[in-house]
């Protein structure tokens, strides 16, 4: 109270957060030759939001590849008020009009030389210094009907509405709120330990891992180094030349890294996190022995963000998802909700800090989703002697042969460590006799000289039990997969 009256509580925003503690002479962002610091980009995102003009809790899709122009337009959008709507560049325009249509997108901003190609009733340009953009409004394909209640929306004080790229191909919106990201950020940093004197090299799209990574980051007052090469020599000059601390990337890029010939240990990294898809032991040890920083797999999930990261024994067990971070409890259910018994598989749940708000579409919030705080992830864990826990697939990914559990990600794991495959899928076949048996589709290393089905058979008989050997091996040219990159599963 003040003066008599009831001073108005103003509602969170996480680029207040950001700006609030920071220190403007540190470099926030680099980018090749371009530095820009703390204070700079308080200034850029303080003008870019001016351009945009305020929008409070309009829904605004950004369309805009990696770089230091996508963290200022991010940016701006949360610091006016709006809704970041995340677009990642791979969607077509059918998806993007099913975007527009499930979020009620109320307009489009393209920047970094990305246009929309739909239509639009209104454009106005941006003329930002070095990183203009179009600002896109009354979109042609915006559904007359929202398949969600706006108001209850707005009530969440909503920072962020992202899509999972969930295996089964169904997507629902997940709103994070201002609040809830800042509490996510806070909590997933406990085991990271990122703070202001490091150098985090960034590979990852950012429309799918920004509002979480990229904000964790800048919050706690570190430098993100970007790198848009995949290449392992790309990665290895950035991180050498720019003296990165922490390396944040999926299992993708450290195996190029650790078949890059010339890479020798870098005296500044201190953490390298391997995020986004399940890491092979082969990749982890033969990264360890080049660089002799152990990989620590984590698990991310957007309803969620960090929960568990494997931070103690990454050397012994790389391909562990490691223990929970502090705050955060793990159990293991069956399809009856009971706890399972040690060492056998049973549903991962969660319950911690930083839960998303709700789902969009159909609206769906946070509440009648947990059940007594728990989150049912739908990911299929075990835990060992020591409760590390290891992910060993989806339920809904689970191949039934005659009553015992096939999960496909063991399986392809096996298949693609034989030479002669790319990639490998494994999915469900119906059989007469046992119900289903899992059949794999290959993507070979050489279209002309592809693997025998009899020679791929005998690889995994040496491995997998034979009940999970596939009984059918399909060449394809390549996989379905997600915007992320996991592989699409009908």
């Amino acid at each position: 109270m003040h003066n008599g009256f009831f001073t108005p509580v103003m509602p969170l925003n996480i680029v207040d957060k950001i700006f609030s503690s920071c220190d403007d002479a540190a470099p926030a962002l680099i980018a090749g030759d371009v530095t820009m610091t703390y204070g700079e980009l308080r200034h850029r995102v303080d003008e870019a939001a001016q351009m945009l003009g305020v929008h409070t809790q309009k829904r605004i899709g950004l369309l805009c590849p990696n770089g230091i122009h996508h963290v200022v337009w991010s940016l701006a959008v949360l610091r006016c008020g709006g809704v970041l709507v995340p677009v990642a560049g791979e969607l077509s325009v059918p998806e993007r009009d099913s975007l527009v249509k499930t979020t009620g997108i109320d307009a489009v901003l393209c920047a970094g030389g990305k246009d929309w190609h739909a239509t639009v009733s209104h454009t106005r340009d941006l003329p930002l210094q070095s990183m203009p953009a179009t600002f896109l409004s009354r979109l042609g394909s915006l559904s007359a009907e929202l398949p969600f209640d706006e108001a209850r929306l707005i009530a969440l004080n909503p920072a962020l509405i992202r899509f999972s790229s969930g295996t089964t191909g169904k997507r629902k919106g997940v709103v994070l709120s201002h609040e809830t990201l800042f509490a996510r950020v806070k909590a997933c940093n406990q085991m990271l330990g990122i703070g202001p004197g490091d150098r985090v090299i960034w590979t990852l799209p950012m429309a799918h891992h920004f509002a979480v990574s990229i904000v964790l980051y800048l919050l706690h007052g570190a430098t993100t180094v970007l790198e848009d090469s995949h290449l392992g020599a790309d990665v290895y000059k950035t991180l050498q030349e720019k003296q990165g601390t922490v390396l944040y990337g999926s299992p993708f890029h450290y195996a190029l890294l650790a078949g890059y010939a010339e890479g020798k240990p870098v005296p500044s990294l201190r953490l390298a996190v391997s995020t986004a898809a399940a890491l092979s032991a082969q990749t982890a040890t033969d990264f360890h022995q080049r660089y002799g920083v152990p990989l620590s797999q984590g698990m991310g999930i957007i309803e969620v963000g960090l929960p568990l990261l494997n931070r103690d024994k990454p050397v012994e067990k790389p391909e562990s998802v490691g223990r929970p971070q502090p705050g955060f409890e793990v159990k293991l259910v069956n399809k009856e909700g009971a706890a399972v018994a040690q060492g056998e598989v049973g549903e991962l749940h969660l319950r911690g800090p930083g839960w998303f708000d709700a789902y969009l579409s159909p609206w769906t919030p946070r509440e009648e989703m947990l059940m007594d705080g728990w989150f049912a992830t739908g990911d299929l864990a075990r835990l060992d002697d020591e409760q590390d826990i290891y992910l060993v697939g989806r339920t809904k990914s689970v191949i039934n042969v005659g009553g015992m559990k096939c999960f496909p990600e063991e399986v392809e794991q096996i298949l693609s460590q034989h030479p002669a495959v790319k990639e490998a899928r494994v999915i469900a076949m119906p059989n007469a006799t046992f119900g289903s048996v899992p059949a794999a589709e290959i993507v070979p290393v050489d279209a002309a000289s592809p693997p025998r089905a009899a020679e791929l058979m005998g690889w995994c008989r040496k491995e997998l039990s034979g009940y999970k050997v596939p009984m059918r091996f399909t060449l394809v040219e390549h996989l379905p997969k997600t915007p992320s990159g996991k592989l699409l599963r009908s």
